[in-house]
């Protein structure tokens, strides 16, 4: 199961190991937290340094009270039929504390959850490749099946609510715990109970080894289809190369799909972003507690600019995907078709935490060039082209179609 992209794009890599080369720019819905000896949340004024003989230390200049947390500690190790494990307990601390924010994109990552979601960014992971996120009810459920993916194949659809996994409710569960359940070794099956349009569906879906390529492009006659899946670290160079072809094949229109595409990288939607626009233009606008805290603009040098383009979005298209659509409609770079997007406006940050655990937190939230926030909105369409069924089983798209047609 992919590590839900959407959950945690666009984000920003604060520590070199994560960045991998990813600016740090990376536009952020969360805005740093500075971490000492052991957590600190907004700017260091709460520092928990973990359990020392028995105790919950704390230090803090705050008016918090950890007292109920260290008799809760205590009851348990003296009363508890078993054996605690430290270390899990300290994990169980971490994550109560990320979750107590009452946000969905903030979330705690153990050692092992951590290189899970390194591997997301890279596009390799063993799971069913659908990307998770949460309804207004807090319901689990699907954002977008990845390209080629065994979820894709299994007919997974933005929007279905995850009942069950494996006979388990998923009611109460947080996106992770339900990553955790569905990711799982190549080979093995996970079965899922769908709620699609008030129906109950029952899916069984063998996991798989998925490595994605976030860019591919073809031709089209003159016209240059460039599907963008995520935004990941070989996003700006695969456009590059994108690029590269259509110049040399003198195309005159752009199809940009970024149809089920759940985000990743800021950087990358500046970078993507910035194929179109004059340096300096603006990207977007990151605000916090309602005040522009950061303006991203264009790097220059636009390869596609004056080339007629056509974005395509759906109901899968979420944060960094619909950064750059908003981005390239607001500037007038491109008309947008399809349906209207998912409506994710937060911006998370990755920050390293000791013992190899991260922390992703919400640090801002994101407006278009225009000073427009999509969150639970989306952006919705110059021109809505719905994908009949009927079409989509018969292997026709019709927004794809629909795109092609405007630009000849």
């Amino acid at each position: 199961m992919s590590q839900n992209l959407e959950d945690f794009s666009p984000v920003k890599l604060k520590n070199k190991k994560l960045q991998k080369g990813a600016a740090v720019a990376s536009v952020a819905i969360v805005i740093v937290l500075i971490f000492g000896s052991g957590w600190a949340f907004g700017k260091g004024n709460i520092t928990l340094s973990g359990l020392k003989n028995g105790n919950l230390a704390a230090n803090t200049s705050s008016s918090l009270n950890y007292a109920s947390v260290n008799d809760l500690y205590n009851q348990l190790k003296d009363n508890y039929d078993g054996t605690l494990d430290n270390t899990k307990v300290l994990d169980g601390l971490k994550s109560g504390l990320s979750s107590s924010a009452g946000d969905p994109y903030t979330e705690y990552f153990n050692a092992k959850d951590s290189k899970a979601f390194q591997d997301q960014l890279d596009g390799n992971f063993e799971g069913i490749g659908a990307e998770l996120g949460t309804d207004s009810n807090k319901n689990v459920q699907i954002i977008s099946p990845i390209a080629g993916s065994p979820a894709e194949k299994a007919g997974l659809q933005p929007k279905d609510i995850i009942a069950k996994i494996d006979g388990k409710s998923t009611e109460g569960l947080t996106v992770d715990a339900a990553v955790g359940l569905i990711r799982g070794k190549a080979g093995t099956d996970v079965k899922l109970e769908l709620v699609r349009a008030g129906a109950l569906v029952d899916v069984t879906i063998t996991r798989a080894q998925i490595t994605v390529p976030s860019v591919t492009w073809k031709e089209d006659g003159t016209i240059g289809i460039l599907t963008v899946s995520r935004f990941g670290e070989d996003t700006p160079s695969l456009v590059a190369k994108a690029a590269t072809e259509f110049s040399d094949k003198k195309v005159t229109g752009i199809v940009l799909d970024l149809r089920s595409d759940p985000g990743g990288l800021l950087d990358a939607a500046v970078k993507l972003s910035s194929q179109w626009l004059d340096e300096g233009k603006t990207v977007l606008l990151e605000k916090r507690g309602g005040k522009v805290e950061h303006t991203y603009t264009a790097l220059g040098n636009p390869s596609f600019k004056g080339i007629k383009t056509v974005a395509l979005i759906n109901a899968g298209s979420a944060s960094a995907s619909e950064i750059t659509a908003g981005a390239l409609h607001d500037n007038k770079a491109a008309t947008l078709m399809g349906v209207k997007s998912y409506g994710k406006g937060s911006v998370q940050q990755v920050l390293t935490l000791a013992g190899g655990g991260t922390l992703k937190v919400t640090i801002a939230r994101w407006y278009t060039p225009n000073d427009i926030n999509i969150d639970k909105q989306g952006i919705s369409p110059d021109k809505e082209v719905k994908q009949a069924d009927e079409d989509a089983k018969n292997g026709v798209d019709t927004q794809l179609q629909a795109a092609l047609n405007n630009l000849r």
